[in-house]
């Protein structure tokens, strides 16, 4: 319990920090014209909701290496979520997503002010791109301008380009095995490099970096670091099937229409029946799946197992995260918040 109303308490120190740097952004964007006001919106809309894990990863990447409490911290921290809110953003362009949260995504929302324009839905999906664009040049704003010093900043600025290279990588990698014969292996490589890394392994190592952590510590995190991102993600692809949208924000529709290689739908596929093979390969990439398709690609996954499976994956990974931060040389308060972070990341419902 400690452990979640520190977690709160942090949250609500990066959710200040976002909102007043978003806020002077977006005011210094209408600033330009008076027509940029709803592409200043989404900027606010893109960052303004989050459990704030990434942030919070780096934090404590900078607290486990001893460093004290540092509000210039938490706003280098605080330019991870940029980063993730653009990954979103593009995230629902690359899949056409529709919702977020219960509202209209950026590109789908952007439409209403192109009432005028020749080609509307283009010109949206345009609109939210170059939004996307602008957050993670935002983020390497809020970056260099936290108040660290120049010489703190220089050690983890190298990372930076590691972290776009690789969650560029990962994007990639998904869209050209979109569609591909079903894999597990490669799924978890697709979402080692697409979120596992930038969500908890990178975020530890730009705090440890910050703080002018040693190398053996840095190997710790990524022991940590990398089966939590992975577990993190895999829980992530169960409640986008199974989760309920009214507390996920997300369309259960939406891997199977867009025909994602997730470790959950490798499984099924591998171990469905030839009968249920077709059904799955009619159904995935279908444009608008009912609500009894999806129901039924549920009772395929329970079915062959899959399910079973991916929480299998997930408690081992979860147990190899557990064992690596019992082995790292880092302060008690660290360890506990990451243990619970940990817990945190990988046991959500919704």
């Amino acid at each position: 319990m400690a452990e979640l109303d520190e977690h709160a308490a942090l949250k609500s120190r990066i959710d200040g920090v976002l909102d007043e740097f978003v806020t002077a952004e977006a005011q210094a964007m209408e600033d330009i014209d008076a027509s940029l006001a709803p592409v200043a919106d989404q900027l606010r809309v893109a960052t303004e909701q989050g459990k704030r894990f990434r942030a919070a990863f780096c934090y404590w990447g900078w607290r486990g290496a001893g460093q004290p409490d540092s509000a210039a911290l938490v706003r280098a921290a605080c330019a991870i979520e940029l980063v993730h809110a653009a990954a979103v953003l593009h995230d629902d362009l690359i899949d056409r997503s529709r919702t977020r949260h219960g509202r209209p995504t950026a590109h789908i929302a952007l439409r209403d002010v192109l009432t005028h324009h020749a080609r509307p839905k283009a010109g949206a999906r345009a609109l939210a791109m170059l939004t996307g664009d602008l957050l993670i040049s935002l983020a390497g704003q809020l970056f260099v301008t936290c108040g660290l010093p120049s010489a703190y900043l220089s050690r983890a600025r190298p990372l930076w380009g590691v972290l776009a290279r690789e969650l560029v990588a990962g994007e990639c990698l998904e869209i050209l095995r979109t569609g591909a014969e079903p894999d597990p292996e490669t799924s978890v490589k697709v979402i080692r490099y697409k979120t596992a890394k930038y969500t908890v392994e990178h975020p530890l190592h730009i705090g440890a970096l910050l703080a002018g952590a040693p190398p053996r510590l840095l190997e710790a995190y990524s022991g940590y670091g990398l089966p939590l991102g992975e577990a993190f993600q895999l829980r992530d692809d169960l409640l986008g099937l199974f989760g309920d949208p009214a507390r996920t924000g997300k369309n259960p529709a939406d891997d199977l229409a867009g025909n994602r290689p997730t470790a959950l739908m490798a499984h099924t596929l591998q171990s469905a029946a030839p009968g249920e093979r077709r059904e799955l390969r009619h159904l995935l990439g279908h444009a608008n799946p009912s609500e009894q398709q999806v129901e039924r690609a549920r009772a395929i996954a329970r079915r062959t197992g899959a399910v079973a499976r991916v929480e299998d994956m997930i408690t081992a990974r979860l147990r190899a995260a557990h064992e690596a931060l019992a082995d790292a040389d880092l302060a008690a308060e660290a360890r506990g918040a990451l243990s619970g972070l940990a817990t945190s990341a990988t046991a959500r419902h919704h």
